[in-house]
């Protein structure tokens, strides 16, 4: 009598029933008192989670003192804020591992829902808003459109059926089966990143500047002579090749290690997994880099550490959200040297969220203006960060970031501003476009979730699967996506997909796969 495993992998999925236990492949069945002890944890947990999230959050920050105006903005962003919440506990108390998924509404509760509330109770915002309060209504309303469509694309995703690969297709032409790391050029990888990161930490002066601060290593970039007047392009490949690559292959010896026996009894992988640890602490560590991008290296490793674990995945949402609050407006601390620290003090838990690192809602409202200024660009912003490569000597009529752009519209002198997804579609295309980008979005994230919850069961391509790696990372660096600009944040994200490429083959090696 075949048993559960093998008759179960033959089945289309969505033919198989919903796996009774976070994190269980479809179709495979575990003891009685698993899915009894998750259902009774479900039910205990449930009721308070979407209380505090959906109720208790908003109504204390709507009971905070302030010269806010409750207009129809302000109820807009409370109706989004509850919206945002019940869409996260979703994720937290869902019975799959949605990755993209649960990542992205974590941001959109508390960068697009709790803070802009608290700034529209409070009556302060990070940024100057320089339009109309018609333009913050209309900001708050596209987000809620965007977050709907959404909802929309993963929904249609959800109803399209995975293709499964038949083993004759996978041995046959030997070029159908999932992507895989190939051997030698994971080795050629790790290679690559030791030189890069060598020649990035000789570049800036040695391992020192690394455990200073980031105004230091901005200034020691600076004055490298990698940086040209008016383009960042050499010192964006500087800094992508001597952190991504690094990265990357820890991930994927981390990979190693966690999932096969044999791996960890092989000294030498150990060994190169330590050596690269060591190199990530230098080049990746939180002291000299932005704090999105420690976010981004810390949620890829936990993730690709512990992928089949429900109790991880929900806790890395549900303290998240804790952690935005408390944490992550005072994780600046190493961004300026000993003079230019600023103290941190505050007189009330959500005033970090008025008066810093939260302006995305108000910037989609000057955008708004800036655009009713000017019109809609037609591809053009987007144009440019596909094409962030491209040296401005070479194309002197390459957009900048969008969120420098409104910036120096509104007359700012410092123009480091953000530029939320939703903006950068609303500045080429309008709210038509908006929704359909969000759309695809939510279908491409839908799809990945469930293309990486099989790769990461028994059922998938082993060790060595690409899609392992590549979803946790996406998860974390869609923070850096999300808050924008995009040409900011293309550039990591381009030499990542280089390298997971370049290391990537179609062919199933049966005898190297350790299930």
């Amino acid at each position: 009598m075949p048993s559960v495993h093998t008759s179960a992998r033959g089945e289309a999925e969505d033919a198989v029933a919903r796996p009774p236990w976070p994190g269980a492949p479809d179709g495979v069945l575990e003891p009685a008192e698993r899915p009894i002890a998750w259902s009774m944890l479900s039910r205990a947990l449930s009721v308070p989670l979407i209380l505090g999230l959906v109720c208790f959050l908003p109504a204390v920050i709507a009971a905070q003192p302030g010269n806010g105006v409750r207009d129809t903005a302000y109820w807009l962003q409370l109706v989004l804020t509850c919206y945002a919440g019940a869409r996260l506990a979703t994720m937290i108390l869902s019975t799959r591992r949605r990755l993209l998924q649960g990542v992205f509404w974590m941001f959109v509760y508390i960068a697009m829902g709790v803070a802009p509330f608290a700034q529209v109770v409070i009556g302060q915002t990070p940024t100057p808003m320089v339009g109309p309060r018609q333009d913050l209504i209309t900001a708050v309303a596209m987000v809620l459109l965007g977050c709907a469509a959404y909802d929309l694309g993963a929904l249609l995703a959800s109803r399209r059926p995975l293709r499964r690969r038949t083993a004759s297709a996978r041995g046959s032409g030997g070029g159908g089966g999932p992507a895989v790391a190939h051997p030698v050029r994971l080795r050629l990888l790790v290679l690559v990143a030791f030189a890069a990161s060598a020649f990035y930490v000789l570049k800036l002066g040695g391992p020192a500047v690394f455990f200073s601060s980031r105004q230091e290593i901005t200034e020691t970039v600076a004055a490298s002579g990698v940086v040209t007047e008016g383009s960042n392009v050499g010192s964006a490949f500087i800094k992508g090749f001597g952190q991504v690559p690094a990265l990357l292959a820890l991930l994927f010896y981390t990979r190693r290690l966690a999932t096969s026996y044999r791996a960890r009894r092989t000294p030498s992988t150990v060994l190169v997994w330590v050596a690269l640890g060591a190199l990530n602490l230098v080049v990746n560590n939180p002291i000299s880099n932005a704090r999105y991008w420690f976010l981004t290296v810390l949620m890829a490793f936990v993730f690709t550490a512990m992928p089949s674990s429900a109790a991880v995945y929900r806790t890395v949402l549900a303290t998240g959200v804790v952690g935005a609050l408390v944490v992550f407006p005072y994780a600046d601390k190493f961004r300026y040297d000993d003079e230019g620290q600023r103290p941190a003090q505050s007189a009330s838990v959500f005033e970090p969220l008025v008066t810093k690192d939260y302006d995305q809602m108000v910037m989609f409202a000057n955008t708004i203006s800036w655009v009713d200024t000017r019109g809609h660009t037609y591809g053009r912003q987007l144009t440019g960060s596909a094409l962030f490569f491209v040296p401005r000597a070479v194309w002197s009529g390459k957009p900048e970031d969008t969120g420098v752009r409104v910036g120096q519209w509104m007359g700012l002198r410092m123009t480091n501003l953000s530029a939320p997804l939703w903006t950068e579609f609303w500045v080429d295309f309008g709210a038509t476009g908006m929704a359909g980008g969000m759309a695809l979005i939510g279908y491409a994230a839908a799809r990945t979730d469930r293309r990486y919850a099989r790769a990461v069961t028994r059922a998938g391509p082993g060790p060595g699967s690409v899609l392992a790696i590549a979803a946790p990372l996406i998860a974390g660096y869609t923070f850096i996506l999300l808050r924008g600009p995009l040409l900011q944040a293309a550039g990591k994200l381009a030499i990542a997909a280089l390298c997971l490429l370049l290391i990537s083959t179609f062919r199933e090696q049966r005898a190297k796969r350790r299930r």
